[in-house]
Parts: C-alpha cells; structure tokens; sequence
C-alpha cells in the first residue's frame, strides 16, 4: 500500500473533499497519545514551534484552522510556565482549561487550554483576533516529552463593526425620524449633509415602533 504524505512545506494538506475536524477527544486519544508514545498516526500533523512563532509566519493557510504538534519551553527552571514569547507578541491563557474525559472509561484523558495572541509586550498588548486551543495529555512520563497539540485559527469578525444583528434592530428602532405634516413620516439620517426642505413645517422627534412600521 502507498504511503500517502498530507504534509507539505510544513502544513497539513488533504486532497479536494476531505475535511479534518476531529473532536477534542479524538485529537488526545488518536494524535496526541500516539505522537508521545512514537505510535503512527492515521494522519500526519506538521511539527512548529508555535509558542515562539507569530501566528502569521507559521505554515499553512491563514483562513483555514491549522494544527501543529508543539514543545513547551519552561519560562523558569523551577517552575511549569510555559513560555510563549514570540517575536511580536505573546500568548495569554484566557478562562479555566477545559477537562476532556474519555468516551469509553469516563477517567480524564486530557486538558484544553485557550489562548489569545497580543502584540507588543505584557502587560500592555493589544489583543488580536487569534486563538490558539493548547491541547495536552493528563498524565505522561519523562520518556513522553512535553508534547503538546496546538489547533490555530482566526476568529472571525461579526458584520456590521462586531455590533449584533438584535444591537443593529434596536438602533433601528429607537432611531430619530422626521416628521413632515404633509409628507407623513420618513426616517431622519443625521449624517445627511445639506438643508432640510423649507417647503413644509418639520420637527425631528422620536418616534414609537407603531408609527415607524406604519
């Protein structure tokens, strides 16, 4: 049988169809474990040093998730901070892990960790719209290393400046209009340049939900 290879120039790349979106549990059991233990993998995942790399310089497509297998580098000797410093920013752990426990035995299998890239330097970054989910094995062994799973994308940005579309009905809603007593009643837009029609008598007043859908 063939050896298929999806990696190339570093990233993971499947034929036209296929699609990987593995559960966190699938991502522990049937990558994670087996890449610490030296097992083979249904599906090779590219190696980065993804703590040390801006988002944007590591491999793969920027508009697509992207997964890597990663080391963690201890910030301090002593200690078990990971440190994720790279050369424009850094990586900031948001909320509690998430605990992953096991379909079959129901014993914690792994941790998931959510992070958000900032640039410039702690504690004064300005937060990006990159997330990192850091996926690591509940026990291993000093024969395991520290391998880690790391699962890359951008988050998108909602439409209308990030504003809700129930935000963008309640503007509409509560939004001045204009009262013309012999035209009836238009909406009134304030960023209009020029003069109001002298014409007939107006007012600009709010308006309640009845007589702007009238």
């Amino acid at each position: 049988m063939t050896n298929l290879n999806f990696v190339e120039n570093g990233a993971l790349r499947l034929p036209p169809g296929f699609r990987f979106h593995p559960t966190d549990e699938e991502l522990v059991v049937h990558y994670l474990y087996h890449k610490a233990q030296s097992l083979p993998m249904t599906l090779p995942i590219p190696e980065a040093d993804v703590c040390r790399s801006d988002p944007w310089d590591l491999p793969g497509d920027l508009e697509q998730e992207r997964y890597f297998f990663s080391t963690m580098e201890i910030k301090y000797p002593n200690g078990k901070r990971a440190n994720r410093t790279t050369t424009s920013g850094y990586w900031k752990a948001t909320g509690l892990d998430k605990r992953i426990i096991g379909s079959q035995n129901k014993q914690l299998i792994g941790t998931k960790k959510t992070l958000v890239f900032y640039r410039g330097k702690p504690p004064h970054g300005s937060k990006t719209n990159w997330i990192m989910h850091e996926y690591k094995l509940a026990s291993h062994n000093k024969d395991m290393g520290n391998w880690v799973l790391c699962r890359m994308f951008l988050k998108k940005v909602a439409k209308n400046g990030g504003m809700k579309d129930e935000e963008m009905l309640k503007v509409e809603k509560t939004r001045p209009v204009l009262y013309e007593f012999i035209g009836g009643t238009r909406k009134f837009d304030l960023n209009l340049e020029g003069d109001v029609s002298s014409s007939c008598s107006s007012g600009v007043t709010k308006a309640d939900e009845d007589e702007v859908n009238s």
